[in-house]
């Protein structure tokens, strides 16, 4: 199959998977630090980064369960090799109403999860509900826009040409320190530490990236749905257009490379 035949889930963790999932991944588990045999929950698992790193780390006693409401980025996890350790069980579910038992894992982790959950305070209840006594969950979020100088462009020329407000953009709803503890805290997590993380990124193809970050998160807006095909790939020309120079200003050999800041949070 082409890559231009590729369904979306597929490219996405082709292009934006491994490039900025699996690192950011990394610095989430060397937060938790997993032990041998830990029952863990991947919520929003996408296709799966965080249920692949943690099952070899959790070993063959251990479990991994990676939910997701999207079944075709669970079936792109699941047609990856599998990783060592845990055999990884897929499931699709909504966060805010899991098909899981009363205190059933030692970890719950949420990688770029929550600022999307249409409730948050009931997935963050949900997660709570289904962590062992002495358990832990960390979800890493985004940073806001004034951490992610490409984005906020990006986003900004997205609003103005949709005419919609930047907030509708959700991946990086979340960035406020004190808003997270607040849904923390209501959901009844205790001990809540939040600390930043920086990555620099690369991403291979500047006009790839704008093309995927526009078609993705502009998924929401009632606007980009109706366009045709042709009005939606003109949108997006015209953007990239517009961002042309913030682009250039961040392009390596034809890559592009810039920071991304995550809060993680690491709760019981």
């Amino acid at each position: 199959m082409r890559e231009s035949e590729n369904s979306p889930a597929e490219v996405y963790e082709k292009y934006l998977g491994r490039a900025i999932a699996d690192p950011f991944t990394q610095v989430l588990i060397e937060t938790v630090r997993p032990n041998f045999g830990d029952r863990i929950l991947d919520l929003a698992a996408g296709t799966g980064s965080v249920a692949r790193h943690v099952a070899p780390l959790v070993g063959a006693r251990g479990r991994v369960v990676a939910v997701d409401v999207n079944p075709a980025m669970l079936d792109v996890g699941r047609a990856a090799p599998a990783p060592d350790g845990a055999t990884i069980e897929w499931r699709e579910g909504n966060a805010t109403k899991l098909e899981l038992p009363d205190q059933a894992f030692d970890l719950v982790l949420c990688q770029q999860g929550l600022q999307f959950f249409a409730d948050r305070e009931a997935a963050l209840r949900e997660a709570q509900r289904v962590l062992a006594p002495g358990g832990r969950a960390a979800f890493s979020l985004w940073r806001d826009l004034d951490s992610h100088d490409v984005y906020r462009a990006l986003f900004e020329a997205a609003g103005r040409h949709l005419d919609t407000a930047i907030s509708d953009f959700a991946a990086f709803s979340l960035g406020d320190v004190r808003e997270l503890e607040t849904l923390l805290r209501g959901a009844g997590f205790r001990r809540i530490e939040i600390t930043p993380h920086t990555l620099d990124i690369r991403l291979p193809s500047a006009e790839r990236f704008v093309q995927l970050t526009i078609t993705g998160a502009a998924t929401s807006v009632p606007k980009f749905l109706s366009m045709s095909p042709e009005d939606r790939s003109r949108l997006v020309e015209a953007i990239a257009d517009e961002l042309e120079p913030i682009i250039n200003s961040y392009s390596n050999d034809g890559d592009l490379m810039f920071p991304m800041s995550t809060h993680i949070a690491l709760a019981e």
